[in-house]
């Protein structure tokens, strides 16, 4: 299962969000279930983020959106955030 979430930041909050995102990255490498979750800022617009998320199955995500610091993370980044996060599911069809 694929995730991708997009997320906005406000003029100005760009590096707090960021510092608040790679943390998160780190945390989030110790779930069962996880096998890629990679952050990425858009090269044209640098308020933009992008997370490319692969998880085992459905469950091993259910298990991402309910942890500690998942839900740590949305109080951090809400005031930050020009806007709600974008989030897509995708089916892998096919990879390298």
């Amino acid at each position: 299962m694929i995730v991708v979430a997009k997320l906005k930041a406000k003029k100005g909050s760009e590096n707090e969000l960021e510092a608040a995102l790679k943390d998160m990255v780190t945390k989030v490498a110790s779930e069962e279930g996880t096998l890629a979750y990679t952050l990425h800022r858009s090269m044209s617009d640098g308020t933009e983020f992008l997370f490319y998320e692969k998880y085992r199955d459905q469950e091993a995500f259910g298990r991402h959106s309910e942890t500690a610091h998942f839900k740590e993370l949305m109080g951090i980044t809400a005031p930050l955030l020009d806007g709600p996060p974008s989030v897509e599911l995708f089916e892998e069809l096919a990879s390298l």
